[in-house]
């Protein structure tokens, strides 16, 4: 018997190429009758790291509004953007693309404010703080919440994970998860690629949340939404 989504398709925008692989094992779990396409661009997340932290340049706003016209033009569902770095490019592009379009880490930051008022974010990259910060603080607006975040940024995490030593990034995570916990009442991993830490945190003393399972799983629940 055919599912209710085996007709619809997903179109998912990477910035960093090597996060298809991540969003797509989470999306074989979640919604494994959904056909999903994968459009990667490893240029713009060349161009934000290169730019001052909190700058977005303009030009990778309109590769994002292209980019998710070209996936609409081949027909997808939905469009996911998988860079949290970049998620302010939804809201730009919504005036121009019909079909719905979603921020990978809006999920995780709208699950986390239910816990509690002071949520902690964790990151390996600078140029994602001031982004998933404010995507943090609008979903408790937006819950009726005023949010305390506490960041920690651990660039040297990041370092490991592009040198290719995985088990020292998740290491360097999971002492700050730990340290973090003792204060907070919830924590959201900024970076998709952080979503590897999942079992290892299944014992936090708080909830830890990612962008893979939320965000996907939110994919879902559009996709059956629109019937």
């Amino acid at each position: 018997m055919p599912s209710a989504l085996s007709h619809r398709t997903l179109g998912v925008i990477h910035t960093a190429v090597f996060t298809a692989e991540i969003v797509g094992r989470y999306a074989k779990e979640i919604i494994p009758e959904v056909r999903v396409v994968h459009l990667g661009d490893d240029t713009i997340q060349d161009a934000n790291l290169a730019s001052p932290v909190g700058t977005i340049p303009k030009e990778n706003l309109f590769r994002f509004v292209t980019y998710a016209h070209f996936l609409q033009e081949a027909g997808v569902d939905l469009v996911l953007l998988a860079c949290s770095t970049f998620n302010r490019a939804v809201e730009y592009a919504r005036p121009f693309v019909t079909v719905p379009m979603l921020q990978i880490d809006r999920a995780m930051m709208e699950l986390a404010v239910r816990e509690g008022e002071r949520v902690g974010l964790l990151a390996t990259l600078a140029s994602t703080v001031p982004s998933s910060e404010r995507l943090l603080r609008s979903a408790g607006e937006d819950a009726g919440r005023k949010v305390a975040v506490e960041t920690v940024l651990c660039e040297a995490a990041f370092q490991e994970l592009r040198s290719g030593n995985v088990a020292g990034h998740n290491a360097l995570l999971l002492e700050e998860i730990e340290r973090l916990s003792r204060r907070v009442d919830s924590i959201v991993l900024a970076q998709v690629s952080m979503s590897a830490l999942e079992p290892m945190v299944a014992s936090s003393k708080v909830p830890v949340f990612n962008s893979g399972r939320s965000g996907l799983t939110r994919v879902r629940e559009i996709l059956l939404a629109a019937g």
